[in-house]
């Protein structure tokens, strides 16, 4: 009797042991915090985008977002060449896309064509953009490709981690996939479904197809409030970014919830729109062209108390363009961000701005009164924007501030740019220079103060140009952080993006999302969705 109880009490205890029992199938679910733009992932350019790029996309390596190591993907090998120009894949043989069509060395070859199709500006092609030239293509068989480019690519490799590789025969184009998972349905303005791949490629180590997971559904959904409200229902295991204010309710009601990977990558920022094309007055184009503009409502904007109030102390004042957190190509030689207004207005007074009577005008007796634009439903954004304003009307400037539906955002930064400031993230998902080609280019898609340029707009912008290109050439480590490094500095004095803070990487994981592990590189807390699992505890309405 008593070894019949012990033979009980072990077994009590092996069950109790295993981790939610977790088990294959099931569908995970998460927000999206906007609608996606495209589903080619040749021209995303947007976080929902990207987050579904990354979610059906197979790629020919793969950046390990926790190790930071690349590893093989449809490529089970590949080797640059020592000039840096070229690049040969060996392919995996026998893969298929998520429709049944083969997959092979010319779906490569189209893939890369397309991206680098000077008429379809992708995004993504703009980080192998080195020099002028076309890229040489070359398919020996169905299991070998080789890529030339006209001039060195520092980093080659690595950039392939944001090629999805697209069909070159499929009847479903850019819909047939070879990620873990493609969509099956879309409903605009309300939810994107995901279905496993059944032809996805991988495999765990005892030999059983991944994902486990049988789908994803992805809500869009906005309003941040809903989104930790559904959380703390069950109704969703996951969110991807969260918010300091969201992270610290959640991690006072459900610590285990709560998952901080420490000092992020990702920056928020405010810029001033200096396209040509914008619709707005000819002096207050002339006020956001000024650098002593714009580096006086950097200096009048206090960053630490933004980072303690709005962001609960997980964020940190921002540098530049690159977070400290990327430990090899910050350039710790950047003076630390200071809050200091008597020197904005000492700036303002030598571009020739009066401050009088607690107001700013300029040589023409204009009053200084600028709107900031940022997305409605971010309640930090918004909290952050209200700071702004306090701020800057101690040097006389006038802020005011106009939540817009994420769409309409993107439609006036990119098309209309009938808009004064802005106030928003950008997303950084690689450590080196070369993924943020598109941003620092004067030609650049998001060269958000002023895209798409078809010459340098100012001396500093070509110098950038020269610095970018060169890095992105040259074939030492050292050579290319020298390079950056100037780009960092260059950005620090001209601040055609204001950098503000750069937050703690705050994601949120149900206790029945077995096998998560939140890194600070997006996608932080689903990075190794294929091998995700859901216990027993993923039953709806299990939280208290």
């Amino acid at each position: 009797m008593l070894r019949s109880l012990r033979n009980l009490l072990v077994l009590l205890l092996c069950v109790a042991a295993r981790p939610a029992l977790a088990q294959s199938g099931g569908e995970l679910h998460f927000c999206l915090h906007g609608e996606p733009k495209t589903f080619n992932p040749i021209l995303v350019d947007d976080e929902p985008s990207e987050n579904i790029r990354y979610l059906t996309g197979g790629v020919l390596i793969r950046l390990n977002r926790q190790t930071q190591a690349l590893e093989p993907g449809l490529a089970t090998s590949w080797r640059v060449s020592k000039d840096g120009r070229s690049i040969i894949f060996h392919l995996r043989k026998g893969l298929h896309f998520s429709d049944g069509t083969a997959f092979t060395s010319e779906d490569v070859a189209y893939t890369m064509r397309l991206l680098m199709d000077p008429e379809l500006h992708s995004p993504t092609g703009d980080a192998f953009r080195s020099s002028q030239g076309t890229v040489g293509i070359q398919t020996p068989s169905g299991e070998i490709v080789t890529i030339t480019f006209p001039a060195p690519v520092a980093g080659l490799e690595r950039l392939f981690d944001q090629v999805a590789i697209l069909s070159a025969h499929s009847p479903q184009k850019e819909m047939a996939v070879l990620g873990p998972f493609y969509v099956s349905e879309y409903k605009a303005g309300s939810y994107v479904q995901l279905r496993k791949n059944p032809n996805y490629w991988k495999h765990d180590a005892q030999g059983r197809a991944l994902p486990y997971l049988d789908g994803i559904r992805l809500d869009i959904q906005r309003n941040r409030d809903i989104e930790l409200l559904r959380f703390r229902r069950g109704e969703l295991q996951l969110i991807n970014r969260l918010d300091a204010e969201y992270f610290q309710r959640l991690r006072q009601q459900d610590p285990g919830a709560a998952r901080n990977a420490g000092a992020g990558l990702d920056a928020e920022e405010i810029w001033f729109n200096q396209s040509p094309a914008a619709p707005l007055p000819e002096y207050k184009k002339q006020w956001f062209r000024m650098t002593e503009f714009r580096r006086a409502v950097s200096a009048a904007i206090n960053r630490e108390d933004i980072s303690r109030i709005v962001f609960a102390g997980y964020a940190k004042p921002a540098y530049g363009p690159v977070s400290p957190a990327n430990r090899f190509w910050f350039n710790s030689a950047l003076p630390q961000p200071k809050y200091d207004p008597q020197a904005a207005l000492r700036l303002l007074a030598e571009a020739g701005f009066s401050f009088e009577n607690k107001e700013l005008r300029d040589r023409a007796g204009n009053r200084v009164e600028i709107t900031v634009v940022t997305n409605s439903g971010n309640a930090v954004r918004e909290k952050m924007a209200t700071m702004i304003q306090q701020d800057l009307s101690q040097i006389g400037i006038k802020v005011n501030v106009v939540t817009l539906d994420f769409p309409s955002l993107i439609e006036r930064m990119t098309r209309t740019f009938d808009y004064e400031a802005c106030l928003l993230g950008l997303v950084n998902t690689d450590l080196d220079p070369n993924g943020q080609m598109t941003v620092w280019l004067s030609s650049g898609e998001n060269h958000q103060w002023n895209p798409s340029q078809k010459t340098p707009a100012t001396p500093w912008e070509a110098e950038v140009d020269r610095l970018m290109q060169e890095q992105a050439v040259a074939l030492r480590d050292k050579d290319r952080k020298k390079a950056f490094d100037r780009v960092q500095q260059i950005v620090y004095e001209q601040q055609p993006f204001i950098y503000l803070i750069n937050q703690d990487a705050l994601s949120a994981i149900s206790p029945s999302v077995v096998g998560a592990a939140p890194t600070v590189l997006n996608p932080q807390a689903f990075w190794n969705v294929d091998v995700l699992r859901l216990g027993q505890a993923s039953v709806l309405g299990a939280r208290k």
